[in-house]
Formats: C-alpha cells, sequence, structure tokens
C-alpha cells in the first residue's frame, strides 16, 4: 500500500506542470483557429505560439494562486504554496549513524 501513496503523491507533484501544458496546448488550439485564415503560413504559426505561451502563463497564474489558498489542496497533493514538492514526507526517514564510542582510560600506560 505504501507504492500506491507514493505513486499518488507524485501524480500529485506532476499535476502542477500537466494544468501548465494543457492549458498552453489548449490556447495554440484556439489561436490556430483564431488565425487560420492568415495568408501567411509562419505569421499563423507565431501567432498559434504565442497564444499557446500566454495561455499557459495565464493558467500557471491562476493555478499557483488557487494552490495558495487552498491548504488542503496543498495537503493533498504534499506541495508547498509555490507548487514544489515536499520532499521531507516522501523520503523514508534516514538511519541515525553510528557513534564510534571512545575506549575508556585505565589510567596505566604501556
Amino acid at each position: 500500500m505504501r507504492w500506491l501513496a507514493l505513486l499518488l503523491r507524485i501524480v500529485g507533484w506532476l499535476l502542477t506542470p500537466f494544468m501548465v501544458w494543457a492549458a498552453s496546448f489548449l490556447g495554440a488550439w484556439a489561436g490556430a483557429g483564431m488565425f487560420r485564415n492568415l495568408e501567411s503560413p509562419r505569421d499563423g504559426l507565431y501567432y498559434t505560439a504565442a497564444s499557446g505561451v500566454i495561455t499557459g502563463l495565464v493558467a500557471t497564474f491562476f493555478w499557483l494562486r488557487f494552490l495558495r489558498k487552498s491548504p488542503r489542496l496543498r495537503h493533498s497533493l504534499h506541495v508547498t504554496r509555490e507548487g514544489l514538492p515536499v520532499l521531507e514526507e516522501a523520503l523514508p526517514p534516514a538511519e541515525p549513524e553510528a557513534v564510534e564510542m571512545p575506549e575508556p582510560a585505565t589510567g596505566r600506560e604501556e
């Protein structure tokens, strides 16, 4: 069951980049539809790329704003206010290092 929790945590971490990718793809698709009647295909490509970038940036802004306002969602996805993964909870606790104890002095020198 631990592997399922780790898998869900990784999916939560990847949700922010996936949201940005999906928004930029939809923005580029909408831009391609809006600018399909341009005479130059190069201009259409530029406008499509620009609309994808702008839509991706706007989606990033609103997604991070939503993450900052929702502590419950941040806790569920195990991310910080900036959308970065919380690694302290994901990693197993480190084993303490073995400390060598000095041998007690007997008082005699050899």
